[in-house]
């Protein structure tokens, strides 16, 4: 099967970005080096193309009940420009998919006057917006709630913003002021004569914006901000110096299932909702969990990769590592993994199986690295 292409493909190898495939999508993994546009978020700004992530719409009478069943926060606390982290869950309370929930203006979803019908967007991640969005169908229609769900991920581009000028690059090619906008909070905002919902949002552990524009406005959108184009590969050493969760690695409800509370992300769970999974995630707060994600360092020399067993210091295997890079920030290695409870405290010390050799590692509090 032909591997999808973000609308800026083109653009992105005649500036000789290196592409790779994710959730099925050619995507660019670099374009000058990871550590170049790792330090240009850190210390100024980048952008990035997250056109792969999925765009899901949801608008009618029972929308907002759609939403609230099928997602694990409390979407009736989002007034229109405001958004929520949540996560998709099971009956068993296993996480699907984490996803952002927007409150778009009540109606089609563009700049209405405010009235009509309850309108959402949601983020899945890549390549599971097919299977979101015949989940949402699903259950829609097993319940009889009336409402319109459209997957939209091929009639817009996303762009990331992020770093600490960021705000300030943003502000000045928008039409309205967006800098006022607080975490999670976003608005529709003119960009060179497009609309483009703007949201401050990331997944960089900066400050900066995302961009929602239409498909075929992404050219024009894309080369208005004058910084260093990023890949996936920095979008990864920032998001993991920064803590955050990446779907198919640091949980996958397949391979190595977590609940909510497991992943570090219990903040998600609203228990006095109604949604798919509340009863099993409920057992859950109330017995505490075997094992926890952490966050740990090494101490000996080695970089910790995806899959490596973490040990005790008597060398028995606990858990393995979801996640793990040398920190450009920190210039240590850096990761996360799932330990039983009691090797959970930051300070407990650890070891990690690299390349057949055991290595000195310590528990660290997650963030690594200072966020917004």
């Amino acid at each position: 099967m032909p591997l999808q292409t973000p609308p800026l493909r083109g653009i992105h190898d005649d500036r000789g970005a290196k592409f790779t495939e994710f959730g099925g999508w050619d995507m660019p993994v670099e374009f000058d080096s990871i550590r170049t546009e790792h330090e240009a978020v850190r210390t100024d700004t980048g952008k990035f193309d997250v056109s792969h992530m999925g765009q899901i719409h949801v608008t009618g009478p029972d929308a907002t009940t759609l939403m609230q069943r099928l997602t694990s926060n409390d979407v009736t606390r989002l007034d229109v420009g405001d958004s929520q982290y949540a996560t998709i869950t099971n009956e068993d309370g296993v996480i699907i998919d984490d996803t952002v929930v927007y409150r778009l203006p009540d109606g089609d979803g563009d700049r209405s006057d405010g009235s009509g019908d309850p309108t959402y967007l949601f983020v899945p991640n890549a390549g599971t917006d097919e299977a979101t969005h015949e989940r949402w169908i699903s259950y829609r229609n097993d319940f009889d709630l009336e409402a319109t769900v459209d997957n939209r991920t091929d009639e817009y581009a996303m762009f990331a913003v992020q770093g600490p000028s960021a705000p300030d690059l943003v502000e000045e090619a928008t039409d309205e002021s967006i800098t006022d906008l607080s975490r999670f909070e976003a608005q529709y905002a003119t960009i060179d004569g497009v609309d483009c919902w703007t949201a401050r949002t990331g997944y960089t552990g900066e400050d900066g914006f995302e961009l929602i524009v239409p498909w075929t406005e992404a050219e024009r959108i894309w080369s208005l901000f004058d910084c260093q184009p990023c890949g996936l590969g920095a979008r990864d050493t920032l998001r993991i110096e920064a803590g955050l969760l990446l779907a198919g690695q640091d949980f996958d409800h397949e391979d190595d299932p977590r609940n909510p509370y497991e992943a570090g992300i219990g903040f998600t769970v609203a228990l006095d909702t109604e949604f798919v999974g509340r009863d099993a995630l409920a057992a859950v707060d109330e017995e505490g969990v075997d094992e926890k994600l952490v966050g740990f360092q090494l101490i000996d020399r080695g970089v910790p990769r995806h899959g490596y067993d973490i040990t005790t210091t008597e060398s028995r295997v606990i858990g393995s590592v979801t996640s793990g890079t040398m920190s450009p920030s920190l210039e240590k290695p850096i990761g996360l993994g799932y330990v039983p409870v009691e090797y959970a405290d930051p300070g407990t010390t650890l070891q990690v199986v690299v390349r057949g050799q055991s290595k000195k590692a310590r528990v660290e509090p997650l963030p690594f690295i200072d966020t917004v």
